[in-house]
């Protein structure tokens, strides 16, 4: 930590002898472009109470402005999403489909190709602001054959990234390019800790002539979901939701979620309900660290001139389906996320159910910087005129796009040899999170006439999955064998127009607008095996 002290100090030098020169360009010290503040947790579920425990949270930026009650995720995994937020762009465009390498994340080819193009490195060129990074950044990052951690992304003027995936002690960071190792100590090293005592840092060393975008990535409530030591025996008596997908048999869904056992074990049940409780123990040091950057805003009187995001890269389960814990999955549970903002012009104590989707992080971002999201090659929309009261004269899209490639391996795993090759994430009594043919895209619609979801795998039987969910907002019965024909049809050229987009073509009108149209030749981007398929399928 002495050696990032030393680093904002000298920061806070230069920019005390610059402040003389710039001071005209300020108003009371404060830039005239808004601030921006990216909070995103890691594995934070909204559909099974994950913010339940957030109450200074929810107090201070969701009473405070907006919350947005239908947002959701482009690939309900930490890298494809991450990516998605970063780019702007569902994970067709921007390439990364899974956490490996293999899979892009964090890959050369991603860092030559997308990270000069995210919205953090758009800011920083062309709207004049300076930028801080702390936390949680891609699951590759770090690896000896992404660049290790001397690789800064462009676009950063502060780097302190975590190397690889979440954790809580015994990691490495990346201090702007340089390894910085940290024990177990937790006053020193207990990572959430850390990153809020690097926010409160740049927040009192940065210069005051620019304006700021702050992007800080909590590991909570990721695994090995380890709490602060003051709240290791909170919520002693708190189990995990059981709603009415609990523990229950997906009897007509994919052959993935219909091989976990039903009823689960004892000690499954046990097990999951103890990470229930510790993922919700790790949140309360995120609920620490909000109200020390909003109180850290107050005190220097630049709450009001910025913009906080809060939000998660994906949802989560625990005992959905049987499946015991993790993400993944095309339900609600793991793909419908928080989102709380607050900011200049945001009336307090909104609640907005527009449909809205981490695409649209970057763009909205943008807009707030006044940069022209045309100019950019993002796929999302900006939702600030939801958020500044000129909701009214905005079309918003009825329909979204998300996409999984699933991840297995070759070999058969010796303790469960029924399964076959293909398989990941296995449990001990044999249920698998993952495979390599959980390979799905859904349309995601909501309307003022639908709440739909319509989703196809890419295995052999091309299976489908629909869902009403106004009359089963649990996901319980799939409806894709009973469904109206011309509905099935017309979802069915939307997925493959969705999955073919890029930039405008993704906000194209969806099956439920009057301005919806199929048009084949949208579809020219999308040249793989599954395309075929589904083409083929269609011109039947």
């Amino acid at each position: 930590m002495t050696s990032i002290k030393l680093c904002f100090h000298y920061v806070l030098v230069c920019a005390s002898l610059l402040s003389m020169f710039f001071n005209t360009m300020a108003l009371g010290g404060r830039s005239r472009k808004p601030n921006i503040i990216l909070l995103l947790t890691d594995d934070l579920d909204v559909m099974i109470g994950g913010m339940n425990p957030l109450n200074k949270t929810r107090k201070l930026i969701g009473d405070a402005g907006v919350t947005f009650t239908n947002t959701y995720v482009a690939s309900p995994l930490c890298c494809p999403s991450r990516a998605s937020i970063l780019t702007g762009k569902y994970p067709h465009n921007h390439r990364v489909v899974n956490n490996t390498l293999e899979g892009n994340c964090s890959s050369t080819a991603w860092q030559k190709t997308q990270e000069p193009v995210t919205f953090p490195a758009l800011l920083r060129q062309h709207c004049g602001y300076q930028t801080f990074f702390a936390g949680k950044y891609l699951n590759q990052y770090g690896t000896k054959e992404a660049g290790g951690i001397e690789h800064v992304p462009p676009g950063w003027d502060y780097w302190y990234a975590l190397e690889k995936n979440s954790k809580y002690y015994n990691y490495t960071l990346s201090a702007n390019g340089k390894a910085e190792k940290h024990g177990q100590d937790y006053h020193q090293d207990y990572l959430t800790d850390v990153l809020a005592n690097f926010s409160m840092d740049f927040l009192d060393y940065k210069w005051n002539y620019q304006p700021f975008f702050m992007m800080i990535s909590t590991p909570a409530p990721h695994s090995p979901w380890t709490s602060a030591p003051q709240y290791e025996k909170s919520f002693p008596d708190v189990k995990a939701p059981r709603d009415p997908s609990f523990n229950a048999h997906g009897k007509d869904k994919h052959w993935l979620i219909r091989q976990a056992k039903t009823p689960m074990t004892n000690s499954s049940v046990e097990f999951l309900d103890d990470a229930y409780r510790k993922r919700w123990r790790t949140l309360l040091s995120v609920d620490d660290l909000v109200e020390k950057v909003l109180k850290k805003l107050e005190t220097r009187g630049e709450l009001d001139n910025t913009y906080i995001f809060f939000t998660s890269d994906n949802g989560y389960h625990t005992g959905q389906f049987s499946l015991p814990v993790d993400k993944r999955q095309l339900y609600e549970f793991d793909i419908k996320i928080p989102l709380l903002v607050r900011g200049p012009g945001i009336k307090p104590n909104q609640t907005n159910k527009m449909l809205v989707a981490n695409v649209d992080l970057g763009p909205t971002i943008m807009d707030i910087a006044g940069y022209d999201i045309n100019k950019t090659q993002m796929d999302g929309m900006s939702f600030l005129p939801l958020m500044n009261g000129e909701g009214k004269n905005v079309t918003w899209r009825t329909d979204f796009l998300v996409e999984y490639e699933g991840e297995g391996h070759n070999q058969i795993d010796p303790s469960c040899p029924a399964l076959g090759p293909g398989v990941a994430e296995c449990f001990p009594d044999c249920v698998c999170e993952d495979a390599f043919n959980n390979t799905y895209a859904c349309v995601r619609t909501i309307s003022v006439s639908s709440d739909l979801q319509y989703c196809e795998f890419d295995d052999s039987e091309v299976f489908v999955e629909v869902y009403n969910l106004t009359a089963d907002p649990f996901q319980l019965t799939n409806i894709a064998k009973s469904i109206d024909q011309e509905v099935l049809e017309k979802m069915n050229h939307r997925l493959m127009m969705l999955q073919s987009c890029w930039g405008p073509s993704c906000r194209s009108a969806g099956v439920f607008d009057s301005g919806y149209k199929f048009d084949p030749r949208l579809m020219f981007n999308h040249h793989g095996p599954r395309f075929h398929k589904l083409l083929r399928r269609t011109l039947q």
